[in-house]
């Protein structure tokens, strides 16, 4: 009888060794379960941002080009009134200098 007692025992404890080290290793395929899902998770957001940043830029870039051909545009109208301003400012000189002299 108490050889029997100690028979369950073993094998008792020899069950809950076997039924531990099975949950162990469903707690580690769960686990590596998950991080291969989260790597991807990771992945795809990564690749999603890149995404956005990519249409960031070409937005930018496109208001920069719009911009620069604007600022472009000023600057010619305000080089051609110099010019035109120059241009009279040198006829006046030069009647100024003929009068002057004559």
């Amino acid at each position: 009888m108490a050889s029997e007692v100690v028979k369950k025992i073993l094998e008792a404890e020899s069950e809950s060794g076997k039924k531990i080290s099975e949950a162990r290793q469903k707690s580690e395929d769960i686990i590596r379960e998950a991080e291969g899902g989260a790597s991807l998770l990771i992945q795809k957001k990564i690749s999603e941002a890149n995404s956005e940043a990519a249409k960031e830029r070409s937005a930018y870039s496109e208001k920069l080009k719009a911009y620069t051909q604007q600022a472009q545009a000023e600057c010619d109208k305000q080089i051609a009134a110099i010019k035109q301003q120059a241009e009279k400012n040198m006829d006046s000189a030069a009647d100024e200098i003929i009068r002057r002299f004559f």
